[in-house]
C-alpha cells in the first residue's frame, strides 16, 4: 500500500479557533483555556488527517511560531526574556512574539516567498544550547495515545542558523557544534521514546548555498547519523534543489522530501543519485495555492517513479506544509459551482494524495475520479470570464512609455516641495487607523441587509471626520482617511476588479493571531468603476492639510491572493497594474495630490534562487511605475514595504521611482537602514519609529532615539516619520498615545535641525 502524508496542516482551526482562543488569552490571562483550545485542535486536526495520511505530522502546530517554538526548545533566548520565562513560560513565549509593556518583541520577517512572518531568533558568540521542554515528544506522545502513527516536525539546524540572526555581528555557523549537541540530545530522547521518524524540515537548501554552508550540511548530518536517532526525513521545498541535489542526495538520511510542483524537473537527476535504500516522499500537490492537481501532470510523475524505485520506498505528500492554504473547500457552499470543483484546500489536498496513492495500488475507481478532474480543469480554460479578449488587448498594447512619469524624480522633489510646502521631517501614517467593534459590526449589519447603503455610508463617514479631526488635532502633516470602509488591503480592491472570488472562510496564517483571507483571482483582471475616490474625495474635503489616497499595489495584491495556475504570474500583475493605474489617474483627477501605493509584498515574491530574482524584479517594478505611470509632477507617489530584508534588492525599490518610501524598522532598531548607507537612495524614506504589531506603546525618547539614529544615514530633507505599518489591528488605547508621542519626537527633533 503506497504511503501518503504531509509536512504540516494549517494550525488556526476550520472556523479559525486559535485566533480567537489567542486574543481571549491576551485579555484574560486565562492560560488553561488556551491551552485546552490548543490540544482540542491539535487532536482534531490529527484525526481529520489520518482519514487520508497514514502517519500524521506532531510539533507542527504553534501558538504563535514554529521558528520561535524552535528557539524556546534548544534555550535560544535572549537574556532580557529570561525572567519572564522562568516566571511564566506562556507570558515569556509570547513577550518574545509580540513584546510587552517593557520588551521589545523579537524581529519577524517573512518565511521565505510566502506571507507567513516567522520571529528571527538572535544568537550571539558563546551561545549555548539545550534541550528544554521536548515540546516535540509530547505531541508525539499525545498523538500515540489516539492510536496514530506520527512523525515529529523539526527545523533542521541549519536552516536555523540561516534564518537566525546574531546580535554581535558574527556568523552563525560558528555555532553549529553547540548546537548539534542539544539536536543529537533531541534524537536520543525521541529515539528512547520509540518514534520511528523524525522530519527535519530544511528548506535553506533550496536556496543558493555558500561553501561554508554546504559544508555545514554534511558535517551536521553525519554527525546526527552517529548517535541514537529515529529515522530521519529531510525535507526540502519551496523549489528545486537545483546544484544542492548531489548534496542533499549524499546525506545520511533514511528519505528525502522534494517539491515537485515548483520543480517537477529534477525528477529524473533525483531518481539517479538518491541512494537504493532512501524513501522519496515526493511533494506532489501543491501546499502554497488552492488548486487541485492536474491528473494529467502528476500520474506520469508518479508513473515514472514506480518504473524506477517501485513504491514501497514512495510516500506521497503535499509539496510543502499546508500552513499556507486554507481549511476546508467544501464550506465554500457560495462559490459558483464550476469555481468549486477546481479548489483543493488542506482537506481536499490530503484526500487528493489518497486518491493518488489508490491509483498506483491499482484502484480502477479512483483512476476514475482523477479522470473526472481532468475534465473538470480542462473545463476552465473555456469558462467564461476566464480569458477575455479586451483585458489581454489592453495588456498587449502597452507601450514604453507606460511605465515613466512626466518628469525625474529630481524635478519632481523641486515641484512637490512648492507645492506642499512640508515642514523638515513630515510625519504622517501608513494608511489604516483601528478597526472598532461599532465598524466591524455595520459591516456585517450592511452585508447581512440588516442596515441599508446610506445608513452604513452614515457609519463610514462618521468615522472618517473622526479619523481626520483626531490627526489635526495631535498635529500630523499628512493625513489619512483611515481606511473604516476596507476590510482588508487586498480583499477590498479584489470585490471591485473583474476576475476575483472571495470564500468565507478561506483563512490563512499570517502570524500569531493575525489571520487573512486571499481573494482567488480565477480570470482576468479589470476595473468596471472607481473604487476609492468618493472615499478619498470625502476625506480631503474635511481638511486644508493633505489626505494621501491609499491603494495596494499590484505586486502586492498579486502575492496576497490565490493566483490563477494557467497564464504566467507576469501577465496577471499586469492586468492588475492598469486596472490600478485607472484608479490613480482618477483620484488625481478628483483632486488627491498624495498617493500611496502600498507594496509590502515586493521582496516577497523574489525568487528564492538568484538566477530567477533578475527577471521577477524587472516585471515587478515595471507593474508598479505602470500603475504611478503619466501622472502629474506635483502629485507625489509615496509606497510602503514591511518585515522584509531590502539589502539584496535596493536598486530594484529605487527603480520603482516612487517619490516617498516607508519602511519597517522599529524591531529592527533601524537596522534596515544599513541597506541606505551604500546605496544613496534618490528620494525621501520614512523609517518606521514604532511597531505597530505590538501592543506595547512606545516613549516620545524611544523615538527620538531612533530619529537620530536616521539622521546618521538620512539627509534631514529625505527623512519622513511614521510608524511601522497600518494600525487597523491596534486599539484606539494604544494608537492615541503612541502617535501623540510620534509627533512630539518628530518635533523635537525638528527643532534641533532648525537650531543647528
Amino acid at each position: 500500500m503506497t504511503h501518503t502524508t504531509y509536512l504540516g496542516f494549517p494550525r488556526i482551526g476550520r472556523r479559525r479557533e486559535l485566533k480567537r482562543a489567542l486574543e481571549k488569552y491576551w485579555g484574560d490571562g486565562d492560560a488553561t483555556a488556551l491551552l485546552d483550545t490548543a490540544r482540542e485542535l491539535r487532536q482534531r486536526h490529527w484525526q481529520l488527517a489520518s482519514a487520508s495520511a497514514q502517519t500524521v505530522a506532531v510539533n507542527d502546530f504553534s501558538l504563535y511560531d514554529h521558528v520561535l517554538d524552535t528557539a524556546v526548545l534548544l534555550d535560544a533566548v535572549p537574556d532580557r526574556y529570561r525572567p519572564w520565562l522562568h516566571d511564566d513560560p506562556l507570558a515569556g513565549y509570547f513577550a518574545m512574539a509580540r513584546g510587552n509593556r517593557e520588551l521589545h518583541a523579537l524581529e519577524m520577517t517573512k518565511w521565505f516567498d510566502t506571507n507567513y512572518h516567522y520571529l528571527v531568533p538572535e544568537l550571539h558568540t558563546g551561545q549555548r544550547f539545550r534541550v528544554t521542554v521536548n515540546k516535540p515528544l509530547n505531541e508525539w506522545l499525545e498523538a500515540r495515545a489516539l492510536g496514530l502513527d506520527a512523525r515529529p516536525v523539526l527545523l533542521g539546524p541549519i536552516s536555523f542558523l540561516r534564518l537566525s540572526k546574531t546580535v554581535d555581528g558574527s556568523d552563525a555557523l560558528n555555532l553549529l557544534d553547540a548546537l548539534l549537541l542539544a539536536y543529537a540530545e533531541l534524537l536520543k530522547q525521541l529515539a528512547l521514546a520509540g518514534v520511528p521518524w523524525v522530519q527535519f524540515d530544511e528548506p535553506c537548501l533550496a536556496q543558493d548555498l555558500d561553501m561554508a554552508t554546504r559544508q555545514a550540511y554534511v558535517a551536521a548530518y553525519n554527525i546526527l547519523s552517529i548517535g541514537p536517532s529515529p529515522k530521519r526525513l529531510l525535507a526540502t521545498y519551496f523549489g528545486g534543489l537545483g546544484n544542492n541535489l548531489a548534496l542533499a542526495a549524499k546525506l545520511p538520511v533514511d528519505g528525502l522530501h522534494v517539491d515537485l510542483v515548483r520543480a517537477p524537473e529534477q525528477l529524473d537527476a533525483l531518481l539517479s543519485a538518491l541512494p537504493e535504500h532512501c524513501v522519496l516522499s515526493a511533494g506532489i500537490v501543491d501546499g502554497r495555492n488552492i488548486w487541485r492537481s492536474d491528473p494529467r501532470r502528476v500520474l506520469p510523475l508518479l508513473d515514472k517513479i514506480a518504473a524506477s524505485r517501485g513504491t514501497e520506498r514512495l510516500w506521497l505528500a503535499p509539496s510543502c506544509s499546508l500552513l499556507h492554504v486554507p481549511f476546508d473547500a467544501t464550506q465554500e457552499t457560495s462559490l459558483p459551482a464550476p469555481l468549486r470543483s477546481w479548489l483543493a484546500f488542506a482537506q481536499q489536498k490530503l484526500e487528493e494524495l489518497g486518491l493518488y496513492a489508490a491509483v498506483l495500488d491499482g484502484d480502477e475507481h479512483a483512476r476514475k475520479i482523477l479522470v473526472d478532474q481532468s475534465v473538470a480543469l480542462a473545463a476552465r480554460k473555456h469558462a467564461p470570464g476566464v480569458h477575455r479578449s479586451e483585458v489581454q488587448a489592453r495588456v498587449h498594447a502597452l507601450s514604453p512609455q507606460a511605465p515613466h512619469r512626466r518628469s525625474n524624480l529630481a524635478h519632481r522633489r523641486r515641484v512637490q516641495a512648492d507645492t506642499w510646502e512640508l515642514p523638515p521631517l513630515p510625519t504622517t501614517t501608513i494608511g489604516s487607523f483601528p478597526q472598532t467593534d461599532v465598524l466591524r459590526q455595520a459591516r456585517a449589519d450592511h452585508r447581512a441587509g440588516r442596515i441599508d447603503d446610506d445608513a452604513y455610508e452614515a457609519v463610514l463617514r462618521e468615522e472618517i471626520e473622526r479619523v481626520i479631526r483626531f490627526q489635526e488635532r495631535i498635529g500630523l502633516d499628512v493625513l489619512v482617511h483611515g481606511e473604516p470602509e476596507r476590510n482588508d488591503m487586498v480583499e477590498y480592491f479584489g470585490e471591485q476588479l473583474d476576475g476575483f472570488a472571495f470564500t468565507r472562510y478561506g483563512w490563512v496564517q499570517s502570524y500569531g493571531s493575525r489571520c487573512v483571507k486571499p481573494p482567488i483571482i480565477w480570470g482576468d483582471v479589470s476595473r468596471p468603476q472607481p473604487m476609492t475616490v468618493h472615499w478619498s474625495r470625502y476625506a480631503q474635503s474635511l481638511t486644508d492639510k493633505p489626505v494621501k489616497g491609499m491603494l495596494t499595489g499590484p505586486v502586492t495584491v498579486l502575492q496576497w491572493s490565490f493566483v490563477r495556475d494557467d497564464v504566467p504570474r507576469e501577465q496577471v500583475c499586469l492586468q492588475l497594474a492598469l486596472a490600478l493605474r485607472d484608479e490613480v489617474h482618477d483620484l488625481e483627477n478628483a483632486g488627491i495630490r498624495m498617493i500611496q501605493i502600498d507594496e509590502p509584498a515586493l521582496r516577497e515574491g523574489l525568487p528564492i534562487r538568484r538566477s530567477e530574482q533578475a527577471a521577477y524584479l524587472d516585471w515587478a517594478v515595471r507593474c508598479f511605475r505602470i500603475a504611478a505611470g503619466g501622472i502629474r509632477d506635483a502629485t507625489q507617489i509615496h509606497t510602503h514595504m514591511c518585515y522584509s530584508e531590502f539589502n539584496d534588492i535596493i536598486e530594484a525599490v529605487a527603480a520603482l521611482d516612487a517619490d516617498v518610501i516607508s519602511i519597517e524598522s522599529s524591531r529592527s532598531r533601524m537596522e534596515l537602514l544599513k541597506a541606505f548607507e551604500a546605496f544613496r537612495y534618490p528620494g525621501s524614506i520614512g523609517p518606521g519609529v514604532y511597531d505597530i504589531h505590538s501592543p506595547r506603546v512606545p516613549s516620545q525618547a524611544e523615538m527620538t532615539e531612533l530619529l537620530e539614529r536616521a539622521l546618521s544615514v538620512l539627509e534631514p530633507g529625505q527623512l519622513w516619520v511614521n510608524p511601522d505599518c497600518g494600525l487597523k489591528t491596534r486599539g484606539w488605547k494604544e494608537t492615541e498615545p503612541a502617535l501623540v508621542a510620534m509627533v512630539n519626537a518628530a518635533q523635537a527633533v525638528r527643532a534641533t535641525l532648525t537650531e543647528a
